[in-house]
C-alpha cells in the first residue's frame, strides 16, 4: 500500500495512527508495522472493548485503504464471507429470456445466469477485489473449525475461485486483521499464518491521554479519576471488565451530567455506562463505589 510505505519504522506507523485518533503502545505500533512490511496477518487476541476493532480502522485510514469488515459469528459459512449468486434477479432474467422465445439455447441461458452481474461479492471477495484494502475478520474465536480451515486457505492465495468465472486473485494483498476476544482458543495452524499481539487494557496515563483525546470537553481532573476508577474496576473480579469503549462513554455520561469530577453520586447514577451486568454492579458497589464514598 503506498501510504505505508512511507512509514519506515514503528515510531513514523505510531505517529500516523495518533493523528487518527488512535493512540497505540509500542508493542502494538511495532506488531501493526511488520504486518505492513511482512505482508502477514495480524492477529489480535484482548479482552472485549480494549481497541482491537478500532485499530483496524485506524489503519485503513492510515494507508488511504478502504475498510471491509466480516464479523463472525456461530454458524458463519464460505457463501457468508466469499460470494453469493443473486438468486431473485437470476429468476427475472431467466423469465425475460424465455418470455415469449421458442428458440433459446438451454445451455447459453443457463451460462447467461453466471456471469458477474449476477454475483453478490461478501466481504473476503470485496476486500480482494478493491485494492488497497484493510480486511478486519472481527471475533474469530465465534466462528467455528471448519470456518477457520476455510480462512488459511484464503489467506495463503489471496485469491478467490469461483467455478463458473474462475479466480479472483488480488492485484495488492489486502492488509488482514483478525481479532479475538478469547471465548475459545483459537487453532494454532491459523495462529501461525500470523504475527500475534496481545492488546492489554492502556496503562493510566495512556488511559487519560484516550480520554482526552475523545472527550476534549472533559476536565482533566474527570479523565484521571475515570481512569483510576476504571483501573481499580478491572481489579476486581466482574463478568466483564470495562473496557476502554466502557471508559469512554462512562466519562461522556459524567460529562452530560456536569461533573467535572468523579463524586460518588454521579459515579452511581451512571454505573450503567461502564458495567453491564446487575451482578457486576452491585460487586462495584460494594467496593469500588464504597472506597470513592469513603
Amino acid at each position: 500500500m503506498p501510504e505505508f510505505e512511507q512509514l519506515t519504522d514503528p515510531d513514523a506507523l505510531a505517529t500516523a495512527l495518533r493523528q487518527t485518533g488512535y493512540l497505540p503502545d509500542d508493542g502494538l505500533a511495532t506488531a501493526a508495522f511488520l504486518a505492513v512490511r511482512m505482508g502477514r496477518p495480524l492477529f489480535l487476541e484482548g479482552d472485549a472493548g480494549v481497541g482491537k476493532t478500532s485499530l483496524a480502522q485506524a489503519l485503513a485510514e492510515v494507508g488511504g485503504a478502504e475498510l471491509v469488515r466480516l464479523q463472525c459469528y456461530e454458524g458463519i459459512d464460505a457463501s457468508q464471507a466469499l460470494y453469493d449468486w443473486d438468486f431473485p434477479r437470476q429468476i427475472l432474467h431467466l423469465r425475460a429470456a424465455e418470455s415469449g422465445r421458442t428458440d433459446v439455447d438451454p445451455a447459453a441461458l443457463e451460462k447467461s445466469l453466471y456471469t458477474r452481474q449476477f454475483l453478490i461479492s461478501r466481504p473476503i471477495l470485496r476486500a480482494i477485489e478493491r485494492s488497497p484494502s484493510v480486511l478486519l475478520i472481527d471475533e474469530i474465536d465465534r466462528a467455528d473449525d471448519e470456518f477457520e480451515a476455510f480462512l488459511l486457505e484464503v489467506l495463503a492465495d489471496n485469491a478467490v475461485t469461483i467455478p463458473e468465472l474462475g479466480t479472483i486473485r488480488a492485484e495488492v494483498p489486502p492488509l488482514v486483521v483478525l481479532t479475538s476476544n478469547r471465548t475459545r482458543e483459537v487453532h494454532d495452524a491459523l495462529k501461525r499464518r500470523c504475527l500475534y499481539h496481545w492488546v492489554a487494557h492502556p496503562g493510566f496515563d495512556r488511559e487519560v491521554a484516550i480520554l482526552r483525546r475523545r472527550l476534549p470537553e472533559i476536565t482533566d481532573q474527570l479523565a484521571e479519576d475515570v481512569a483510576r476508577t476504571v483501573r481499580r474496576m478491572r481489579e476486581v473480579d466482574l463478568l466483564k471488565p470495562p473496557g476502554v469503549a466502557e471508559s469512554i462513554d462512562w466519562a461522556q455520561a459524567l460529562q452530560l451530567l456536569g461533573a467535572r469530577r468523579l463524586d460518588p453520586e454521579r459515579a452511581a447514577a451512571t454505573l450503567g455506562a461502564v458495567v453491564k451486568y446487575q451482578e457486576d454492579a452491585a460487586r462495584i458497589r460494594d467496593t469500588v463505589l464504597a472506597e470513592l464514598a469513603g
